[in-house]
């Protein structure tokens, strides 16, 4: 039983008490490590992680990453920022400081223990993308002064100084870019199109397109994209990303919204149609072929599928 504690790894989730993080912290406790959550309930909240409070492997932190933090762990995931657009606009300075200041304290962490870090940046680094499907290789077309370039381009610089780290001290580090992802804890009012249209169409309410519906997205399922990450973080083989991962299976708008009608037959929302808010993508699909064959890794869950279980915790929290 000692050797079996002496050896349960020790791993640090940043933002883990939001929808993704609160996810990968119960993966990893499943895995078997002693997880410490650090969030600051900006966009998180409490109830996601509620269930693993009274586990003595869970332990929760309230702190904000723009500030150092001093803790011994053998591994990083770095979630911390709010990754939708009504939060990460309501204080945007917040929002790039988050980023920013947020990566260069977890990197002096992480170097200071020896420890290796992922990055979670995201598809936004590619802006309104002037190629179809996104490679890693492609850089962007990001408006570098627009309403959504708090988190565009603080992720974009997050990269930056985890590459930098890694050149100058030999820093082991990850780098993910999650494309669109949907699934239970989900914050129902985050203004993202599929809890937008979940919670629209569980309390009859219109459902808001904006634009004509044709702009695309993927969708991927979040246990997928939790094991993608940790795969990712756990590669032997020197693999540091940047790495897309999402599900390359392209959906409009309009058919996402007319598929959740479909899935919540008791509703009595209708279709409508509004102004497409600035600097919206039209287009958002990765190329997953380096994580399919660095890592073995592709999306598992079927969009309709994936929505049956969102659907069924949204009725939890309506």
């Amino acid at each position: 039983m000692l050797n079996k504690v002496a050896n349960r790894k020790r791993v640090l989730v940043t933002g883990g008490a939001g929808f993704l993080g609160s996810h990968l912290c119960r993966q990893l406790m499943r895995d078997g490590c002693d997880v410490l959550c650090v969030d600051n309930f900006y966009s998180g909240t409490k109830d996601n992680v509620i269930d693993l409070l009274n586990n003595p492997h869970f332990e929760l932190i309230r702190h904000d990453v723009t500030f150092p933090l001093y803790v011994e762990v053998d591994e990083i995931y770095n979630l911390a920022c709010p990754a939708s657009p009504v939060h990460y606009q309501r204080d945007p300075v917040q929002t790039t400081k988050t980023s920013v200041h947020g990566a260069i304290n977890l990197l002096g962490l992480a170097k200071r223990v020896n420890a290796k870090i992922l990055q979670a940046s995201t598809s936004e680094v590619y802006g309104d993308p002037q190629v179809h499907p996104q490679r890693e290789d492609y850089w962007g077309h990001v408006n570098p002064i627009g309403i959504r370039s708090c988190y565009d381009e603080g992720k974009r610089c997050a990269e930056t100084l985890f590459f930098d780290y890694h050149r100058q001290h030999q820093l082991e580090i990850r780098v993910v870019r999650i494309f669109n992802t949907y699934g239970p804890h989900m914050h129902p009012n985050d203004g993202r199109v599929v809890s937008n249209f979940i919670m629209q169409a569980l309390r009859h309410q219109d459902i808001t397109i904006y634009g004509d519906g044709g702009q695309t997205r993927s969708f991927q399922y979040v246990d997928d994209l939790i094991r993608g990450m940790i795969a990712l973080m756990n590669n032997t083989q020197g693999f540091l990303g940047p790495v897309n991962m999402g599900n390359p299976v392209e959906f409009t708008i309009k058919a996402l919204a007319q598929t959740v009608l479909r899935l919540i037959p008791e509703s009595r929302s209708q279709l409508v149609f509004k102004p497409l808010p600035s600097d919206d993508p039209m287009q958002r699909k990765p190329d997953i072929s380096l994580a399919t064959n660095t890592l073995g890794w592709e999306p598992a869950v079927a969009l309709e599928q994936g929505l049956i279980k969102t659907i069924a915790y949204f009725r939890t929290v309506v």
